[in-house]
Formats: structure tokens, C-alpha cells, sequence
């Protein structure tokens, strides 16, 4: 039964499944890894060129399968050689087909920092997240703007710091993202993609930005980035870095698509 009345829009169902997900134990790591923490930020801001963080995933709610060959490692690596300037590990076994496992090969495969991308609604996934090697944790705005996690995002930032993890605030409003600076978090992510009808758009990046300023954040634009003109564009709106999901993991040459992207400035 559906631990929400209707779960009836898109971000309600992605938190339904994080829900189900740690109660079907999918968090549990029987394996874990220990690294020194990496900063997401030296390396956004020591890249020579497009800072990317190119995302390993295998579905999506919007797009059902998008990859089925090649390990999480293979991938990884492919990203890593190309220039990637840090890897997004999407680990929601529910509508992404993915899981920590993945996160923990990736880590042992690449030196470069690691972003746990999930629904994160509890500290169970928190947990998941330091034993399998992330440098960096996904926290989604409007679910707790909604009350739909376990606690505040204060308290899951809270928690995140005590694991020595960095944090990444997506927003995809203008609410969101001025709050979102109002708060000082050291990384915000626009989503130019509405989760609640999937629908991409991406100059969202440049009209928040155009409206509240980047304050003392750096701001990573998410989602819609397809070609070199995509991120010279953003890079003119104002974003700090760029997270590259489908755009690489569809292609046939991973490591052309990245260094393409990764030579857009």
C-alpha cells in the first residue's frame, strides 16, 4: 500500500519507491570501501575546460531504459579518461535501475569525487552513501518543502556533514533556488527539468540565475545538456559546472561524447 494518499505526482512516487527501497534493504552494503574525501569543489574550479559531472544510469522515469551494455565500471572509467570532472551514480533501484553496488565499483574504479544522485528521504541512504565511497549527496528541494522525507534538510545536512560528505541542493523553482542561496548551501543544482511533468527547459538555469544571483553557491546546471552549445550557453547564464546524464549514456562512444562535451570551453 502506498504509504501516500494518491502518490499521484512524479516527485510523491520517486519518494514512495526511496521508501521502498530501504525497506526492502537495497541500502544494506555487505561490502564497503574507505577513501579520502575528495572536494567537488577544487575540482570544479581547478577543470581547465567544461566542468562536468557526467551521470551513470541506466533508466529514467522519463525515458525508461537508456542503456542496457557495459558495466558501471567500464562506463566510469570511459568518463573518467575523457575529462569528466567528477561521476553522478545513480543508485535508486526503482525507475533508474540503480543500486549503492554500482556506486561501490565506480569507486573502486576512478579517483575522481562521486555524487550519490537518489531520492534521498532518510539517513539510511546517508549511511549507504559514505560506506560506498561518495564524495557528495543529492538532497531534492521540494521533497522536504513537502514534508515527504523522514525529517528536515537541515537535519539530513546535518547528518551529511558528520559523514564528511558534501551536499548538492537541487532546486527547479525561483522559490526554491532563493531559498536555496538565503540558506548559504555551498552547492545548488537547477534542475532544468520539472519533476512534476518531466518536461526539460533549459534556459530555467539562466532565468533563476537572471533573477536571485548566485550568491556564494556554486551552482551546477542539471539536466537537458545535450551538445558544446548547450554548455557555452550555461556557462554564460551563470553555472559553475554542468551534470550530464542521458545525453552521454545513450550515445554508442561514451568517452567521444564526453570529451566533446568536456572541450565546449
Amino acid at each position: 500500500m502506498s504509504r501516500f494518499a494518491k502518490a499521484g505526482d512524479t516527485i510523491e512516487r520517486l519518494v514512495e519507491n526511496s521508501f521502498k527501497a530501504i525497506d526492502d534493504g537495497a541500502y544494506d552494503l555487505k561490502r564497503e570501501v574507505t577513501h579520502d574525501a575528495l572536494s567537488l569543489r577544487k575540482a570544479i574550479f581547478s577543470c581547465p575546460h567544461a566542468p562536468l559531472i557526467t551521470e551513470v544510469k541506466f533508466s529514467s522515469p522519463s525515458r525508461g531504459q537508456i542503456r542496457n551494455f557495459g558495466t558501471p565500471a567500464e562506463i566510469a572509467l570511459a568518463m573518467a579518461e575523457a575529462g569528466a570532472t567528477a561521476l553522478s551514480v545513480l543508485t535508486q533501484p526503482y525507475m533508474f535501475d540503480g543500486s549503492v553496488s554500482n556506486l561501490l565499483a565506480v569507486r573502486k574504479a576512478v579517483s575522481i569525487p562521486l555524487l550519490m544522485k537518489d531520492i534521498i528521504v532518510s539517513e539510511v541512504q546517508i549511511d549507504a552513501a559514505k560506506r560506498a565511497g561518495a564524495d557528495c549527496i543529492l538532497l531534492i528541494k521540494a521533497v522536504f518543502d513537502r514534508n515527504l522525507a523522514e525529517s528536515s534538510i537541515d537535519k539530513l545536512l546535518d547528518h551529511a556533514k558528520k559523514k564528511e560528505l558534501h551536499v548538492l541542493v537541487e532546486a527547479h523553482t525561483e522559490q526554491e533556488y532563493g531559498e536555496s542561496l538565503k540558506s548559504g548551501y555551498e552547492f545548488v543544482g537547477i534542475n532544468n527539468r520539472n519533476l512534476a511533468d518531466l518536461k526539460v527547459d533549459i534556459s530555467n538555469t539562466e532565468r533563476l540565475v537572471k533573477k536571485h544571483g548566485k550568491g556564494k553557491s556554486v551552482i551546477i546546471s542539471e539536466s537537458g545538456i545535450a551538445k558544446p552549445e548547450d554548455v557555452q550557453y550555461l556557462r554564460r547564464a551563470g553555472a559553475d559546472a554542468f551534470l550530464v546524464g542521458t545525453s552521454i549514456m545513450e550515445t554508442g562512444d561514451i568517452g567521444a561524447k564526453v570529451a566533446e562535451l568536456y572541450n565546449a570551453l
